[in-house]
């Protein structure tokens, strides 16, 4: 194995979070190499019409998302089971390449809402502590909204955000959303256009009273220069968005809005088809030495580095936790340890609506965030207290695309295949549409990562194994939100049949869920049920830092991506301004 020249910090994964710490970091003199296991990847030439427009290879073979031939994970609903690989994604889309899941996410843009962020405490001092089921284990962040808005706001100007704040400063605005967190600055950019199906649901859920509005977008609405000096275009919704990389400049991601500036910056390096294998400890396992990669060929290199930050997709972060023997692994038998502990997807459901022939509703003209939401019945916006369940989740039509493949609508009794299945797809392609709802997750005993003992990847390591069911407080969430769900879509103009689809046990690793997949490497204020700090620094190893949805103790319903680049922000903030000053000690 060849050694090669030592660097100040290693950056594993050239996603979101590695992008922008590794800029920070090399920006404020640090010699930087980010390590991307994929191939480099680029709006142009790589996402340009009309190679992009291609459903078959995007979203049916996967070309952004792990190649599940050299890695893949197994999965088992209790401990009792033998788990099995997954030989293609369908409960989630882990992505690879550079950009990583930047590339091929939707861009639906949200917070997290305070109560969030302080989710243990804030119910049990609303509900007292009986809301919580005995085999919840959800905890507290050790930060608070307001900790974090300033690095809210910086990832808005950077991606270019597209909405319309309803809350500035704790002033509600007229037209937006009323349950907002506040925010110290609008959106760098006005909101989405709203497709039909969207507006119809928005007219319903107005008129019963509940507050509909445009969904906040990393889709660019007009002409932009972010805070890189990088620009974007306009969203022409084409509605090749989810899955696929934008071939307008349009939909925010790493290879637009960070690299181009970070490559300019002498003590920055990117690495591509460089898949670290594992994070190396010296002898006392008190300190990170550096990392063992693979380059495309199988040849394997140690890149000596002074601190390590793990950037990959969430639970990638912990898998080389794991295989790195860094932090206790978690025993779901005893409840001790922290790696792995809290894992949690999302609890997604949705209600299928089927119009009369006069209400075209043209699904093909959308984008991957274009929508009217309402979050009447997120987080804590609503009284817990009859129904016996903590979280919660957004309601909402969102008109991605009407790709041919994968989009073809047809109510249930509808024959699978044959002339009766042709004759219902022409009837309700243009006349459906479905309302999803995007759920929290809360995280228990028996959900958690570990390492395989069985399966192994192409370089002979252990797969990463899952095991996860839904809680029952979850199901009963669910059924909450769905008939909500199925009421609004009742009263929808031209509506002549609702299908509503309330999450139920089993969880299914074949079915999709979201993307959303977080925890196994809890934040927190105590070592004892967390593997980083409230910098991202791990407790057993302090010269290794964690990032992503890895952090996240439990799920919101709100997609992680903002949090995740406020999060970013805030490490890479902790080591310029604090860590850099006592190299390898803990920070407080």
């Amino acid at each position: 194995m060849k050694t090669l020249p030592p660097v100040d910090a290693v950056i594993i994964g050239g996603g979101w979070t590695g992008a922008i710490i590794g800029k920070e970091l090399a920006a404020h003199g640090s010699r930087v190499v980010v390590m991307e296991r994929g191939q480099p990847r680029w709006p142009s030439p790589d996402f340009q019409a009309p190679a992009i427009h291609d459903e078959l290879k995007y979203t049916r073979r996967h070309a952004l998302h792990q190649d599940t031939s050299t890695e893949t994970f197994t999965f088992r609903n209790r401990s009792d089971q033998v788990a099995l690989p997954m030989r293609r994604w369908q409960f989630a889309y882990p992505a690879t390449h550079l950009g990583g899941a930047g590339n091929h996410w939707s861009g639906a843009y949200y917070r997290f809402d305070p109560t969030d962020l302080k989710l243990r405490s804030h119910y049990r001092q609303r509900y007292g502590d009986r809301i919580f089921d005995a085999n919840l284990t959800a905890q507290d962040w050790p930060l608070t909204y307001d900790e974090l808005e300033p690095y809210y706001d910086r990832f808005d100007y950077l991606i270019g955000a597209s909405g319309f704040a309803g809350n500035l400063k704790g002033q509600l605005q007229p037209g937006g959303n009323p349950f907002e967190p506040w925010r110290s600055r609008p959106y760098p950019n006005p909101p989405m256009k709203v497709p039909f199906a969207s507006a119809l649901f928005g007219t319903a859920a107005a008129s019963m009273g509940y507050h509909p509005y445009i969904q906040p977008s990393a889709l660019c609405t007009r002409p932009y220069v972010n805070t890189e000096g990088l620009p974007m275009n306009a969203c022409v919704y084409c509605g090749f968005c989810s899955n696929f990389g934008c071939e307008h400049f349009a939909k925010a991601s790493p290879q637009i809005c960070v690299l181009p500036a970070a490559l300019k910056l002498n003590t920055f390096e990117l690495r591509t088809n460089a898949h670290v294998l594992k994070v190396e400890l010296d002898e006392a396992r008190k300190h990170a030495r550096g990392v063992t990669y693979a380059d495309a060929t199988g040849q394997q290199f140690f890149q000596p580095a002074e601190m390590v930050v793990l950037c990959a997709f969430s639970v990638q972060n912990v898998r080389l936790l794991l295989l790195s023997g860094i932090g206790k692994p978690y025993d779901a038998a005893t409840g001790q340890g922290v790696v792995g502990r809290n894992y949690t997807h999302q609890t997604t459901s949705g209600v299928n609506l089927f119009f009369d022939e006069k209400t075209w509703l043209n699904p093909f003209m959308g984008a991957g965030a274009a929508a009217v939401t309402i979050d009447d019945f997120s987080a804590d916006n609503f009284d817990h207290g009859p129904h016996g369940f903590v979280g919660g989740g957004y309601i909402q039509i969102q008109v991605v695309s009407g790709a041919p493949i994968g989009y073809h609508p047809t109510p249930h009794g509808t024959p699978q295949w044959g002339s009766a299945w042709k004759r219902a797809v022409k009837r309700y392609y243009n006349h459906s549409a479905s309302i999803t709802i995007t759920g929290s997750a809360m995280p228990t005993r028996g959900g958690y990562l570990d390492l395989d003992p069985t399966y192994r990847d192409v370089y002979g390591l252990p797969l990463l194994r899952i095991t996860y069911d839904f809680p029952d407080n979850d199901i009963r969430m669910s059924a909450f939100l769905t008939d909500r769900g199925n009421a609004i879509g009742k009263a929808m103009q031209g509506v002549v049949a609702t299908e509503p689809g309330p999450r139920k046990r089993p969880y299914t690793a074949t079915s999709y869920q979201s993307t959303h997949l977080t925890g196994g490497a809890a934040i927190g204020d105590d070592p004892a049920t967390s593997v980083v700090n409230r910098f991202g620094q791990c407790w057993d190893v302090p010269n290794v830092f964690v990032t992503g949805a890895s952090l996240f103790p439990q799920n919101s319903n709100y997609n992680p991506t903002g949090t995740v680049g406020a999060t970013a922000y805030w490490i890479a903030d902790a080591i310029n301004a604090r860590y850099l000053k006592s190299p390898g000690k803990g920070l407080v």
